[in-house]
């Protein structure tokens, strides 16, 4: 008994949580006391790499700060109103689109879900070990006006891009000023050689030119977005009106 409190201390002493589990867990079942010294090894060696991804996965959530932390792809809706297809979701679930540096667009009217199935992807892309930073364009907008009036501009510059997936949630409500435009430019353009964009708007992207004030900077920045990019149109009536009446 007592080697065994070693051995299990000793584990977590090495930061191999996992392994010290799975080693705890050997002893209480005799079945597996019987089987080789490999087969145990190997058992606790999977059993630390799960708690590792686990935990990793936990802190990349975390740091995304989903608006929508529950929101998982699973659980969408798959309503014909919606106009949402299941294959094409599922598709966009293998996250072949972040490999290849894509994005994704997402519109709807208020309330059609955009904001969750934004947080289902950010949640699925985490899954993938990939880093995600959530920001809506309103608050984005906020930061980069404080950061500008600071001097600490260059930090969220560095935040920003080093994102293998950003994610700006409602873009287009109050307009992108001029003075922002550029900061916005350089940011969508170092990012987009690390990673991929997910961007929400109830505006479809054929609109989007107008919410600039400079055109100059909406040509370069729709250039850099839209034409790698996938799009779901969500339809049908408020996800909240729906749920309200159930109620």
């Amino acid at each position: 008994m007592k080697q065994s409190m070693n051995t299990s201390q000793g584990l977590l002493s090495l930061g191999l949580s996992g392994m010290a589990m799975a080693y705890e867990r050997q002893l209480e079942e005799p079945s597996l006391l019987k089987q080789p010294f490999d087969t145990r090894l190997g058992l606790m060696m999977e059993a630390e790499t799960s708690e590792r991804e686990t935990r990793k996965i936990e802190r990349l959530l975390r740091a995304a700060k989903l608006r929508e932390s529950e929101a998982t792809l699973e659980n969408i809706e798959f309503k014909a109103s919606r106009g949402l297809d299941r294959n094409e979701v599922i598709a966009l679930g293998e996250c072949e689109w972040l490999r290849r540096r894509q994005n994704l667009i997402i519109t709807g009217a208020t309330g059609t879900g955009k904001t969750w199935l934004a947080c289902a992807f950010g949640n699925q892309a985490c899954r993938f070990g990939k880093t995600v930073v959530y920001r809506t364009a309103i608050k984005l907008f906020e930061e980069i006006s404080l950061s500008w009036a600071d001097h600490t501009l260059p930090k969220l510059r560095r935040q920003l891009i080093r994102a293998e997936l950003l994610i700006i949630d409602d873009l287009g409500i109050g307009g992108i000023d001029a003075q922002l435009g550029p900061f916005l430019l350089d940011v969508i353009d170092q990012q987009a050689q690390n990673g991929s964009l997910l961007i929400t708007s109830q505006y479809p992207k054929e609109k989007w030119y107008d919410l600039f004030s400079d055109p100059t900077i909406a040509d370069a920045i729709l250039d850099r977005i839209v034409h790698k990019s996938h799009v779901l149109q969500l339809k049908g009536e408020s996800m909240r009106k729906v749920k309200s009446r159930k109620r």
